[in-house]
């Protein structure tokens, strides 16, 4: 979602985009000159507008990009001509407007441009000089798919969870994962080491153990994350019900990407299919394989590569799409972050 105010500042001349990469745990911002050169960088916290509210969440903002703005040599305000901002839980229209209105009222650039963090991925995994084309499938905490043309035609999903028909991403597996495990112990369920695997990973010696602990608050909530690569490595060794979980991931990131290709016309022609997120970006050859499999059946055009640039390059390219920027700057940006 777009904002535009008017005049630049006399900032705009030296810094053209600011770019500003912000999940869920950490904020990236850079000051891009108009050549692409990289003028300055900073690091923040997460970006959790749902916990904090709005204005909460850009003053956090703002704390990282006054630091880019310093290092840059330049004033926080008036900073660039153009605000590229790829946020966390912008997942509606609506929330991309209410966001866009926020950030352009720091006052850092003319014009705000305020995408979901998902299209920060599908950016920065196309080579630099190549026009905005593809579909990104993220898998991290949660899953997320969007697809991009060069003319701004988008393919995206809501993505804010069950209610919006998703599954996967590590909360996800990782819940699955517990839900087997509690009902094989149990005997509602079939036989899986997972009854093993997960409490052994917290040194715990049953599933009721496990169940108690999470249940009372002795784990912290937040680290039930960590049993989804003991899902992964318990479906590596030959566990039959782990390994349908995985193939279930499979599955959803399949069927993610090829409705957004379907929905921008890709299907039958040469498109790259990006993957990114922790789970896909840790290349399990189970998942890898299974994923090469399936989309070769129904996309088979599509070429799957998986993203380890960072987003905030992303962000970044995208910001030096709308100003107009040459193929030269765009290669410059790409090779420091290279």
């Amino acid at each position: 979602m777009s904002v535009d105010t008017g005049t630049a500042g006399p900032a705009a001349g030296r810094a053209s985009v600011l770019a500003v990469d912000a999940g869920n745990s950490k904020t990236d911002v850079a000051v891009i000159g108009a050549d692409g050169s990289v003028l300055g960088t900073a690091r923040g916290g997460g970006f959790q507008p749902p916990v904090v509210g709005i204005e909460a969440a850009v003053d956090a903002l703002a704390v990282a990009v006054a630091e880019a703005a310093r290092a840059a040599g330049l004033p926080a305000r008036d900073l660039v001509g153009h605000v590229s901002a790829c946020l966390a839980n912008a997942d509606l229209p609506v929330e991309e407007r209410e966001l866009a209105a926020a950030v352009q009222a720091r006052g850092w650039g003319r014009t705000t441009d305020v995408r979901n963090d998902t299209f920060a991925i599908l950016r920065a995994g196309l080579p630099s000089g190549a026009e905005p084309r593809g579909v990104a499938v993220v898998c991290g905490a949660g899953i997320n798919c969007v697809g991009l043309l060069p003319d701004g035609r988008t393919a995206r999903f809501p993505a804010i969870g069950r209610i919006s028909g998703d599954w996967g991403g590590g909360s996800g597996l990782a819940e699955e994962a517990l839900w087997f495990a509690a009902r094989a112990e149990d005997g509602r369920g079939e036989p899986t080491e997972l009854v093993r695997t997960l409490p052994g990973h917290f040194g715990l010696g049953s599933m009721y153990e496990l169940i108690e602990a999470l249940h009372l608050g002795h784990l912290p909530y937040a680290r039930r994350h960590e049993l989804t690569p003991v899902l992964f490595a318990t479906s590596a060794a030959g566990d039959a019900v782990a390994r349908s979980v995985v193939d279930r991931l499979a599955e959803e990131v399949v069927a993610l990407a090829t409705v957004a290709l379907g929905k921008l016309g890709l299907l039958d022609e040469e498109a790259p299919v990006l993957l990114g997120g922790s789970v896909l970006a840790a290349r399990h050859p189970q998942l890898d394989d299974r994923i090469a499999e399936l989309l070769a059946a129904r996309a088979p055009k599509a070429v799957i590569a998986v993203v380890t640039a960072p987003p905030v390059l992303g962000a970044a390219l995208l910001g030096l799409d709308r100003v107009g920027a040459d193929t030269a700057a765009h290669l410059r940006l790409g090779a420091y972050y290279a």
